[in-house]
């Protein structure tokens, strides 16, 4: 039998899960155990500003219908509200609310310490050095 080969992107989504487990563990110490994993990825999406549903639909990889029920989820907890663009009045857009930002400043102090963790583990260098290649561009992205 041959050997299973690691790929990088297994590697780096054994890394991603083991920091999503972390994030939510966080989020329920915090008092927001109503997030989910979904509800956490669509509010990396957002990147801290109004974006549109069907740009969010893009980003997740998810139909527009199935970031509506996440994102009206997240509305009925009070973290997101729906508006409209101020460019188009036709494209519904997602933001945060007062207590939204709260979380998301909480989520920011959360990803801090896990840092931290994490660098008292590897040590510094190493952090600046994943950082690094991280940041890197991989493919067209860079052109």
């Amino acid at each position: 039998m041959a050997s299973r080969k690691t790929y990088l992107r297994n590697l780096l989504l054994q890394r991603f899960d083991w920091m999503e487990e972390r994030v939510l563990e966080r989020a329920v110490a915090s008092g927001y155990a109503h997030i989910t994993p979904a509800m956490n990825r669509l509010f990396a999406h957002m990147w801290g500003q109004p974006v549109g549903l069907s740009e969010l639909s893009r980003r997740l990889g998810i139909s527009r219908q199935a970031v509506h029920k996440l994102a009206s989820e997240a509305a009925r907890h009070g973290l997101v509200e729906f508006v409209a663009s101020t460019e188009d009045a036709r494209v519904v857009m997602l933001r945060f609310t007062d207590e939204g930002w709260a979380m998301s400043a909480s989520a920011a102090r959360d990803f801090e310490a896990i840092e931290t963790a994490i660098t008292a583990k590897l040590g510094k260098a190493k952090v600046a050095q994943l950082k690094a290649l991280l940041a890197e561009p991989w493919g067209d992205e860079g052109a």
